[in-house]
């Protein structure tokens, strides 16, 4: 039987990158342990499609087709993940990732562009607040933890801010053909420094691409590039990235597969390539906002409200669903078709990250979200 509401389950146009790789990615030596990997979904994952209700009565009727023929990883008596899942489902059996279901930003409205600016920046609307929250908790952490990168072309609006932040991805400059890239990269061959972070600068390059791509490769490369640089000595502590193709109007029984697999595999890589440093390792994954509970006439999802969101890593109190459960039955919808919020992602994220870094929670909530008043705790998310 389903949980009841309020219940609560505890070119290479990278030749120009490539050439001041070294200057961009040499990190000061510290001695911190922490780290924190923020994923976002773009484009409006959806959460009932990725962790399935298996308990509610109104599953069949409202999902119909979408849910057909997915046989879904059972991982309580309420939830099955998607099929795709399978390393994720894996993570929660060992108590190392939780789920988080019905929960969404404040944002109403269905933009992506909009969403995704509130998501990153943490302000109370779109454009209202300029610099981002994992930027602003920079400035709470020690300096051997506040070594951040944003994995990606450009510096993301979560991490812009006051605080200095990395980029590493290739440039905006024209893609350079596979011939001249393999000519640079025989260049390097000789020096191995050079040659290594050119290698990098090759992988980030496919790897931040469509996150579905190369049945699942890219994915995996974007999680491999990610644990590189943020192991040894001179690495990054808090890191972002970002997963493209979410946005599932159509044909949504396919691609969901496919973009929920090259998650799975990112996860796997990322966990693999940390190896001990997991052990300290906390990774959000959200997206700005979750797709209607009925198909439309293309076998897809449109942009709804509520959806799923991960807490993931070795730091996590894991094998746990966080779901206030509101309901699929037509009365139980927000405006009549979507997955109602009951739970804020800002008071998620505030908790998780208090209670991973050993910060005051309410201190951590008014510098992520200043706007926001007093955000309600969610307690028991780390270990």
């Amino acid at each position: 039987m389903l949980l009841h509401r309020r219940h609560v389950v505890a070119g290479l146009g990278a030749l120009a990158t490539a050439a001041v790789l070294p200057g961009r990615i040499a990190f000061a030596q510290g001695t911190g342990k922490k780290r924190l990997v923020f994923i976002i979904q773009r484009g409006a994952a959806d959460g009932l499609g990725t962790l399935i209700p298996l308990g509610d009565p109104a599953l069949s009727a409202s999902r119909g087709a979408l849910i057909a023929n997915i046989d879904p990883i059972k991982i309580d008596a309420s939830f099955g993940l998607h099929p795709a899942l399978a390393n994720t489902a894996k993570l929660y059996q060992a108590g190392e990732a939780s789920f988080v279901h019905a929960v969404a930003s404040n944002y109403r409205d269905r933009s992506h562009f909009d969403a995704q600016n509130v998501l990153e920046t943490g302000g109370t609307g779109p454009y209202a607040q300029k610099d981002g929250w994992l930027n602003r908790l920079l400035d709470l952490l020690p300096n051997d933890d506040a070594r951040a990168l944003s994995l990606a072309p450009t510096v993301m609006p979560a991490l812009r801010g006051s605080h200095a932040v990395t980029s590493y991805a290739p440039s905006a400059l024209p893609d350079a053909s596979a011939d001249l890239i393999a000519r640079v990269g025989a260049l390097y061959q000789g020096d191995a420094a050079l040659h290594a972070m050119f290698d990098d600068a090759v992988e980030t390059r496919a790897a931040t691409g469509d996150i579905a791509a190369g049945n699942g490769r890219n994915a995996a490369m974007l999680g491999e590039v990610a644990a590189r640089l943020m192991t040894g000595a001179e690495s990054a502590r808090v890191v972002m990235l970002e997963t493209g193709g979410w946005d599932t109007h159509n044909a949504q029984a396919g691609r969901l597969n496919a973009q929920l697999r090259g998650l799975d595999g990112l996860l796997g890589a990322l966990k693999t390539g940390l190896g001990p440093v997991w052990n300290d390792t906390l990774v959000i994954v959200a997206t700005e906002f979750g797709r209607t509970v009925a198909a439309n006439g293309t076998g897809g999802t449109d942009h709804g409200t509520a959806s799923a969101a991960m807490l993931l890593g070795g730091a996590v109190k894991g094998g746990r669903i966080i779901a206030d459960w509101p309901g699929l039955r037509q009365t139980d919808l927000y405006e009549g078709r979507d997955l109602k919020p009951t739970l804020g992602l800002e008071a998620l994220i505030a908790s998780a990250v208090a209670s991973h870094y050993g910060l005051d929670t309410d201190k951590v909530s008014r510098t992520l979200y200043p706007s926001h008043g007093r955000l309600t705790a969610v307690d028991g998310l780390i270990g």
